[in-house]
């Protein structure tokens, strides 16, 4: 995380100098076009585009760090692990068993996307047939 940081950082001062350059080599021509504004005017192009890079990838690195806690966070919350209970007072369910009804919740929606009309009539319940479940839950037994 530092490095993205220090990318950043760096990409942004290079990118302040480089305007600090175009504007000083303005004044310099007298608000003429040169050589020297041209090179500065590139520069600091290149130094523009080199700062957007630097914050997609701030971006992308905050992305991921979100999701990944996010997902810690549901499967926390999923386990009771946090607490050893689970905060919304159902009973915790196992890693294996989220990860099954994730697969089942997937199954429904690619088949509602491809206009499936048997997945549309039973989405409310009925789970896709290669997204097994354990049997030691009675709620898949209505199934």
């Amino acid at each position: 995380m530092d490095s993205i940081v220090d990318s950043l950082n760096n990409a942004y001062q290079e990118f302040v100098a480089a305007a600090a350059n175009v504007l000083e080599a303005k004044e310099l021509s007298g608000g003429q076009k040169t050589s020297a504004t041209d090179v500065a005017l590139e520069n600091f192009k290149q130094r523009w585009e080199l700062f957007r890079v630097a914050c997609d990838q701030a971006e992308e690195f905050v992305e991921s760090v979100k999701q990944r806690i996010g997902s810690e966070c549901l499967v926390d919350e999923a386990t009771g692990s946090m607490t050893g209970k689970s905060t919304t007072g159902l009973p915790p369910i196992s890693a294996v068993r989220l990860e099954q009804m994730s697969k089942a919740v997937r199954w429904l929606v690619i088949e509602l996307q491809n206009g499936s009309g048997a997945a549309a009539a039973g989405a409310a319940g009925q789970a896709h047939p290669s997204a097994p479940f354990d049997a030691r839950f009675p709620e898949d037994a209505a199934q």
